[in-house]
């Protein structure tokens, strides 16, 4: 997203370029009941949902991009202006995760959605995924309201909250992908790393959203993520969520009461 102004794009193509999503980066696992001196590799079932929601986003985010194009004030319908929010304008913590400032801009955001969206979706499933896309957007959008007063617009509040959604999933399934998920949230931190400070040194970039939604997609995902363990007699190995429906939805009642917080302590202060 979160650009202000003129909205140039974070992550930056370059960096995005070198992510490789969890699903395509793993092809085998480390058996945990061998007794050998190096793990045994076994093919394990993975989930295999196609990303629907994934693609859904995108193409409702270019059909706005289109509308944009046709006409100059879609934009100010919907994009991050805190005077309109404290009229109370309260649908502008979610709009702008659908509205860009340019080609480039859309272009960079749906390019790291592409990345990141259908590895989470798999391993989290449809509704879970848009919860934490659409949570990711709002924390950071709510963080940019109470920490600058630039307007701004774009996806890249809702990306940053799949980046550390990603990195956390790969953090703790470190014992069932191994190195894998080591190498993947290497990649992770420093992507993270390399454009938040590419954010600090660009004055049009909104910084405090992307570590807004960087924040909630961390949050959303440490508490509720997928955990999983290999189930099942080989050859017939699959992957089990050993956390339920109830830690996500905790998880995402937890991250949006903090940001909604955040919000009503922003009004208590002005009014």
């Amino acid at each position: 997203m979160t650009d202000q102004q003129h909205l140039q794009e974070t992550p930056s193509e370059e960096d995005s370029q070198s992510v490789t999503p969890l699903h395509d980066y793993i092809e085998s696992i480390s058996d945990p009941t061998s007794h050998e001196p190096r793990p045994a590799q076994v093919r394990v079932r993975l989930p295999d949902d196609r990303p629907i929601v994934t693609y859904v986003i995108m193409g409702v985010t270019l059909l706005v991009f289109l509308m944009q194009l046709a006409d100059d004030n879609v934009a100010n319908y919907g994009m991050k202006i805190n005077e309109r929010i404290l009229d109370g304008e309260f649908w502008r913590f979610i709009s702008p995760v659908f509205l860009h400032g340019d080609i480039l801009h859309i272009a960079f955001n749906m390019y790291a959605l592409r990345a990141f969206g259908p590895s989470l979706e798999r391993f989290f499933g449809h509704r879970k995924f848009l919860l934490l896309y659409l949570v990711g957007g709002f924390s950071g959008i709510v963080a940019s309201f109470a920490l600058t007063a630039a307007p701004s617009l774009g996806a890249s509040t809702a990306i940053f909250g799949l980046l550390g959604a990603q990195g956390v999933f790969a953090y703790q399934n470190q014992k069932v992908f191994g190195e894998q998920a080591r190498s993947v949230l290497r990649m992770i931190i420093n992507i993270g790393v390399i454009n938040l400070l590419f954010g600090l040194l660009a004055s049009n970039i909104d910084n405090w959203g992307h570590i807004g939604g960087l924040i909630g997609g961390v949050m959303v995902t440490w508490y509720g993520g997928p955990v999983y363990q290999i189930t099942g007699i080989r050859p017939n190995l699959s992957l089990e969520n050993l956390r339920g429906d109830r830690e996500f939805y905790l998880g995402v009642l937890g991250t949006g009461l903090v940001f909604g917080l955040i919000v009503v302590g922003v009004f208590l202060q002005l009014f």
